[in-house]
């Protein structure tokens, strides 16, 4: 099926996977083998993207860079392997070219052996050269706490980041988590500013929330995030949608999610938006098929 655009009386925030088309299945056969948590943005008539490999047992195995000219069809152009990054998993990268015009990758990191997560970030010239060997941490989290899956936009001269982070100190409970906000004026060192969005107990997201999009409107912040209920629901995270009056403070809308399956058995995650420059947006996200396996889909809005 091909994307289409929208009629009026379809809402332009939530996610409408049937009307989506696959860019990526899954790598393997196994159960537990994934393609998603994508990140994109547009350069020039092409569209960059980079998402998150997953293999079962080898968890997040690499995350792959990749370019399109119709924002469906990619050609890989770089894969960075977990090894390359010292990390036991991979996870959501994010993808961000610098006022300048560089190139930078922002990798979710687990720390080996443990429950805990960093960001690392590598720069390059191009979104085909980036170089494990020269990686910085950015956000290195710390003993009491996971951080991983940035999501950064620059906005009237600042660096804004939302994070997902993960309390540690109970090792049966690391997947709880909420989204915490960070600046920075040039988005390498970066100031905490704690939580901007927490679990809501008794509804849909109380056992975890993870901003994944991000749009700056002139009279608020909109925001799409990951929630689920319950530990069970972990990978399976449904779409909501927060808006607040400044970045650091989102606040969930309603009572059920706008993406994903009612019953907390099809997950819809990972959400990126990407404006086009003629009105148009591309979704890209992570959509969970009747056999369990995870496909990367994008919609054309």
């Amino acid at each position: 099926m091909v994307a289409e655009e929208y009629p009026p009386q379809l809402s332009v925030l939530e996610p409408y996977p049937e009307r989506s088309v696959i860019v990526a299945g899954p790598p393997g056969p196994e159960p537990g083998s994934w393609t998603g948590a994508p990140s994109a943005l547009v350069d020039g008539d092409e569209i960059i993207l980079t998402y998150r490999l997953r293999g079962g047992p080898r968890r997040g195995y690499a995350v792959v860079v990749a370019r399109s000219a119709d924002g469906v069809h990619f050609q890989t152009m770089q894969v960075i392997a977990k090894e390359d990054m010292a990390a036991d998993s991979l996870e959501r990268p994010a993808l961000m070219r610098t006022p300048a015009g560089g190139w930078r990758l922002y990798l979710s990191c687990a720390t080996p052996g443990t429950k805990h997560w960093r960001v690392e970030l590598l720069e390059a010239p191009a979104p085909d050269a980036f170089d494990p060997v020269k990686r910085v941490v950015v956000l290195p989290g710390d003993a009491g706490s996971a951080v991983k899956d940035p999501v950064i936009r620059i906005h009237e001269g600042t660096w804004h980041l939302w994070a997902s982070v993960h309390p540690l100190a109970d090792p049966g409970h690391t997947d709880r988590m909420s989204t915490d906000y960070f600046s920075s004026l040039d988005g390498v060192d970066w100031i905490s500013h704690g939580h901007a969005l927490t679990p809501r107990p008794d509804e849909w997201d109380a056992r975890g929330v993870r901003v994944t999009a991000v749009r700056f409107e002139p009279d608020r912040v909109v925001a799409l995030y990951d929630g689920r209920a319950t530990a069970a629901e972990n990978f399976e995270e449904r779409t909501g949608l927060a808006t607040g009056i400044g970045p650091a403070a989102l606040a969930a809308n309603g009572s059920v999610p706008v993406g994903g399956g009612s019953d907390g058995t099809r997950g819809l995650r990972y959400v990126d938006i990407v404006a086009l420059g003629d009105g148009r947006e591309r979704w890209y996200y992570e959509y969970t098929r009747p056999d369990g396996q995870h496909e990367l889909r994008t919609e054309l809005r």
